[in-house]
């Protein structure tokens, strides 16, 4: 299970290493793989939408979790992710 602090750092661990690839920072990668990840970053979503995602649905994005929180919500999988009917 992903718990929501996990999920944003891990949008924002991808939007760096695009950011790296894109670069050059990678010497050995293709011109066609960097210009895709430019390609890429051209939509990403920037810290500033990440917040405000985090803010709409904290059950979803979140940037920091208390470690209480982050306790019950790995122990319980319904505080972060309810059931559905497909349940």
């Amino acid at each position: 299970m992903t718990l929501p602090d996990e999920r944003y750092r891990a949008v924002n661990y991808a939007g760096d290493f695009l950011q790296r690839l894109a670069s050059g920072e990678y010497p050995r990668v293709p011109s066609s793989v960097r210009e895709e990840a430019r390609s890429i970053l051209r939509h990403y979503p920037t810290d500033w939408d990440l917040q405000r995602a985090a803010e709409a649905a904290p059950s979803v994005f979140q940037e920091h979790m208390e470690p209480l929180h982050r306790m019950v919500a790995a122990w319980n999988p319904e505080v972060t992710q309810p059931h559905t009917d497909k349940d």
